[in-house]
């Protein structure tokens, strides 16, 4: 592995989060080559030619070289000693089809993934490993509370990196760090991602109840409630010693349930105000996590035979097709 100041990064995916990425690196005094790889040719000839994602978050200038912005994928890979996924979990797995285990050796893997990979069932930080055999010390984790259009606007903003190895966590972090980023450091992958994935169904929940009408006074119990089941998932999963309270869960949580750049929020008040999944999700033109989410989380729910209220609402109206306003009605007998 080269010294930090020779780093090269790649970075897989080409949305709003991997744009504020693409930002953070480029706001980023470390000297350091970013390699872009962005999923289609003409959004890519696009960033060379104009220097800004046309689909996403446009304002942002991108500011490097024009043969480090590609559409492809191996190219990219090749050239990284850090690569960062930035993805939809959904689509990871046929993103990185092309690849095999050999061309992540050496290397740093960070997931800036907020999802569960489907089929396997698995967060990023278990599937690299099974799929790729990438070694869990060479495993890095992003984590929030941190959204995409805050960072374009440069708004002071944290996120929580996560490591079992405390120097590739550092050198993540200090590869992200700008004057609006600041960095915490953590060795809780397991607790983060799922943390990072239970958020979404939560916020999902927030925005169901948003759009059928209930007020901020239900919404502040909801949340209080899905804490305490984020909390009961993980020590199921890992029971490690964390603080639930920080901002990697508490904060992330907050900001996905209340934010108006929420998709998933956006995602679920769409459902509770009368569209279906099909319609909200061609109307959004963006994926919402939590949707993907909640089917897997549920396999996870019931191999655990696990109490989960909330989670079990947004699948009911989600996946088997339950009435946005009977299922709320019924989960708020349970909340406390």
């Amino acid at each position: 592995m080269q010294h930090i100041l020779g780093m090269k990064i790649g970075v897989i995916g080409s949305g709003s989060w991997a744009t504020a990425m693409i930002k953070m690196l480029s706001d980023n005094n470390q000297a350091k080559q970013v390699h872009w790889w962005v999923r289609k040719e003409e959004d890519a000839a696009h960033i060379r030619t104009y220097k800004h994602n046309p689909s996403y978050l446009s304002s942002v200038e991108v500011d490097f070289a024009d043969e480090f912005v590609t559409s492809n994928l191996s190219k990219v890979v090749a050239q990284s000693d850090i690569i960062i996924l930035n993805t939809p979990a959904a689509y990871l797995k046929s993103v990185l089809a092309p690849l095999s285990a050999a061309d992540f050796e050496g290397k740093i893997v960070v997931s800036a993934i907020k999802g569960i990979v489907p089929d396997e069932n698995m967060v990023v930080g278990d599937y690299l490993p099974y799929a790729y055999q990438v070694p869990l010390e060479q495993i890095v984790v992003v984590g929030g509370p941190c959204h995409a259009e805050e960072v374009s606007s440069e708004r002071l903003s944290y996120l929580t990196i996560a490591s079992r190895t405390m120097d590739h966590a550092k050198t993540v972090a200090s590869l992200l760090e700008t004057r609006y980023i600041k960095t915490i450091i953590s060795s809780d992958i397991i607790g983060i991602e799922y943390a990072a994935v239970l958020k979404n169904i939560f916020a999902l929940a927030g925005g169901i109840c948003h759009g059928l009408g209930f007020g901020d006074n239900f919404q502040a119990v909801l949340v209080s409630n899905a804490i305490r089941e984020i909390d009961y998932f993980v020590k199921v999963l890992d029971p490690s010693d964390r603080d639930i309270n920080h901002s990697a869960y508490l904060g992330d949580l907050l900001v996905t349930a209340y934010s108006q750049y929420s998709r998933n929020r956006t995602f679920g008040a769409m459902i509770g105000k009368g569209y279906s999944v099909k319609s909200a999700q061609v109307e959004m033109n963006m994926v919402a996590e939590g949707y993907y989410a909640s089917a897997c989380i549920q396999s996870i729910i019931k191999k655990y035979q696990l109490h989960m209220p909330i989670c079990d609402t947004v699948y009911q109206i989600l996946y088997q097709g339950g009435q946005p306003m009977q299922e709320i009605k019924k989960l708020a007998d349970s909340l406390t």
